[in-house]
């Protein structure tokens, strides 16, 4: 059932929200620039969610760009903007044992800082969202566990997370802190320069670095490992997106948060969503490829929208 929306006429001149950067203190800033946020576009979004009361939320990069961790698409500050470099492909690390050792390597060397990164203040409104109630599902995009990190119970991690590692042989799966102690004991000489940062959890280091670095199999079958993520070319477990499509089923309301919606594993739930003739808003640096379905576009810094509007918007339910 689609919800009535009260249509607003054009603010002639609307008045900016100015707040603080959503950036901590000390963390390199990933976030693309962005203009102020006018008040209307908030009020759009808080008569949204006003009405809203099984609200399904799908997140993104953006969201995690505000606690430090870079993306590959933002203008500028994105991993395809900053250097040449691409992300590790699944049939790649499958067919290539120097590819695997690798991204193993880089990973290893970029693991403390990655593993380090906190919830910033946008992961900390979704999460009270739903202890109020009004948040029914949370998908994340993300593999950097920070909604994990902020305590978010309803939640399906889409493409996996970087803090978990499976077993390609068996399918054991273990802790990430886990394989960096086996890393270390079997490395005890091993070191390598971090150069630039990427989205997933390493670094840039050059082929000859990584030459003698050593990567352990399974402990239980010798089986090859790899992060429990979704790398770039494999595709979503069927059941996953089964399970996703029944919590949206459920709701009522979709609001993405942080993403362009460039990958149709996310952007599928978005047709869906129009198909069911929900409402869809959309809080996003720059364009996305829903726009078009969108009943409500605000375009601004995640954690500065969400701050701006949550504390009204409980005070309704």
């Amino acid at each position: 059932m689609r919800l009535l929306w009260r249509v607003v006429a054009p603010h002639p001149s609307p008045s900016p929200v100015r707040t603080a950067s959503s950036v901590p203190a000390g963390k390199p800033n990933f976030v693309p620039a962005c203009s102020t946020t006018d008040a209307h576009s908030l009020e759009l979004l808080r008569d949204f969610l006003t009405r809203a009361r099984r609200l399904f939320v799908i997140t993104g990069a953006g969201l995690s760009t505000e606690s430090g961790i870079p993306d590959y698409r933002s203008q500028g500050v994105g991993l395809y903007a900053r250097t040449d470099r691409r992300p590790m492909q699944h049939a790649e690390f499958i067919r290539s044992a120097k590819s695997r050792q690798r991204y193993w390597a880089r990973n290893f060397v970029g693991w403390p800082q990655f593993s380090s990164h906190q919830p910033n203040s946008a992961h900390w409104a979704l999460r009270r969202w739903e202890q109020r109630g009004v948040l029914h599902w949370l998908v994340t995009q993300n593999v950097d566990a920070l909604h994990s990190k902020a305590g978010q119970k309803r939640l399906t991690e889409l493409h996996g997370c970087s803090h978990r590692v499976v077993c390609l042989g068996c399918g054991a799966i273990t802790a990430r802190e886990d394989l960096q102690k086996r890393f270390v004991l079997l490395n005890p000489e091993w070191s390598a320069q971090a150069g630039v940062v990427a989205p997933d959890g390493d670094v840039f280091l050059e082929d000859e670095q990584v030459l003698n670095f050593r990567v352990p199999s399974c402990e239980q079958c010798g089986g090859i490992l790899k992060p429990e993520v979704t790398f770039f070319g494999d595709t979503v477990n069927r059941e996953t997106v089964l399970f996703v499509h029944d919590r949206l089923a459920e709701s009522d309301a979709l609001l993405v948060v942080g993403s362009s919606l460039q990958v149709y594993s996310g952007y599928r739930f978005l047709l869906a969503t129009s198909d069911r003739k929900m409402p869809i808003a959309i809080v996003n640096i720059g364009p996305t490829r829903a726009d078009h379905l969108a009943d409500v576009k605000v375009s601004g810094r995640c954690g500065e929208v969400l701050s701006a509007i949550h504390p009204s918007w409980c005070c309704e339910q």
